[in-house]
């Protein structure tokens, strides 16, 4: 009797321990991975983008005002569009932020292992329509974000290009004894719609530019371009992997939908 009372009272517990391994097991198969890792994605790259874009966008005004531009009134546009699209910036962190919440609490709703963690799988008309919902936003997001993505390798574009005319510049400065071989190589802000083509002088040439390309304004501006372009792109990755997951999630849901199982 001893024994069997030991042994009823041991089953008990093995079972508990039972209990909680497949809850825990449940639950980690009930976390939708691709939503979760676009938005960790995109968290990331839109850090990387609005951050380092502020920046490199106050470090541009600097590099102009300074260097390309002599008259207030030739950068006022640009100062003036700089300070609004940071304004934008601000507005663009915050509604990803909220958005990626969104999506991943979404994805936790339409996955099938959170459906089948709780026994029989359950979808709504409301919960489809929804999950459509925030496909259709996303693309169009995506689109746009693909535009902002485009937008974002110009000014990374044009100081690649002023960073290689300084250094066809000063190869000539050590084959050349004379100025006059190298003053000709210009870099014009006006072609590249920084400046108004009446600005003053709007652009630099010869060992002018050669020393603006060794100042920390030109090094810091381009590299915080960079990351913002990179954030871009990390950005954009996250939209299309949210598309791929929310659409295979709501291809499931029609599926079973259409089999009756609601």
């Amino acid at each position: 009797m001893g024994r069997g009372s030991h042994r009823a009272k041991a089953m008990p517990g093995h079972s508990c321990e039972r209990g909680c391994y497949d809850c825990c097991i449940r639950c980690i198969g009930a976390v939708p991975y691709p939503s979760l890792v676009a938005t960790l994605l995109c968290y990331a790259g839109m850090a990387l983008f609005c951050g380092c874009g502020h920046e490199a966008l106050a470090q541009t005004e600097v590099l102009v005002e300074t260097y390309f531009a002599r008259n207030i009134q030739d950068y006022a546009v640009m100062a003036s569009f700089i300070k609004y699209f940071q304004y934008v910036i601000y507005g663009l962190a915050s509604f990803f932020f909220l958005y990626g919440i969104l999506l991943l609490a979404e994805g936790f709703y339409t996955t099938s292992a959170v459906k089948q963690t709780f026994g029989e799988f359950r979808s709504t008309q409301c919960g489809r329509c929804l999950s459509l919902t925030f496909i259709i936003v996303t693309y169009i997001l995506a689109f746009i974000w693909l535009a902002v993505f485009a937008f974002t390798a110009i000014p990374v574009f044009f100081l690649f290009n002023m960073e290689q005319t300084c250094h066809k510049i000063n190869i000539l400065a050590e084959t050349t004894p004379s100025i006059n071989q190298h003053a000709w190589i210009c870099m014009d802000a006006r072609q590249y719609g920084l400046l108004p083509w009446n600005a003053m002088p709007g652009k630099s040439c010869g060992m002018t530019l050669a020393s603006i390309c060794k100042t920390s304004e030109f090094h810091v501006t381009y590299d915080l371009y960079i990351a913002a372009f990179c954030g871009a792109g990390i950005t954009l990755l996250a939209l299309f992997l949210y598309m791929v997951a929310a659409t295979y999630n709501y291809a499931v849901l029609r599926f079973l939908g259409g089999k009756g199982i609601r």
